[in-house]
């Protein structure tokens, strides 16, 4: 069995670009006032997932490991 992740997005970061709901339609939805959310904040490890929370041009998205909250992204400083 592969990892699983936890998705979020910072709604008070994210600016409704889009862009992870093209990367990852699957992964991501805008609401109705064009704010991102997962689809499923819980899931397996996906990588057009990961490729959004990268794409994100505010990093709104972070991306931990579901069972030990291990950020995969974004990078810890």
């Amino acid at each position: 069995m592969g990892d699983r992740w936890h998705v979020e997005v910072d709604r008070s970061v994210c600016i409704g670009s889009a862009m992870c709901v093209n990367t990852a339609p699957d992964g991501f939805r805008l609401d109705s006032a064009r704010q991102s959310h997962p689809v499923e904040a819980d899931g397996d490890a996906n990588e057009r997932v990961l490729a959004a929370a990268e794409g994100c041009p505010v990093e709104a998205i972070t991306v931990a490991l579901a069972d030990t909250g291990e950020v995969v992204f974004p990078p810890e400083d």
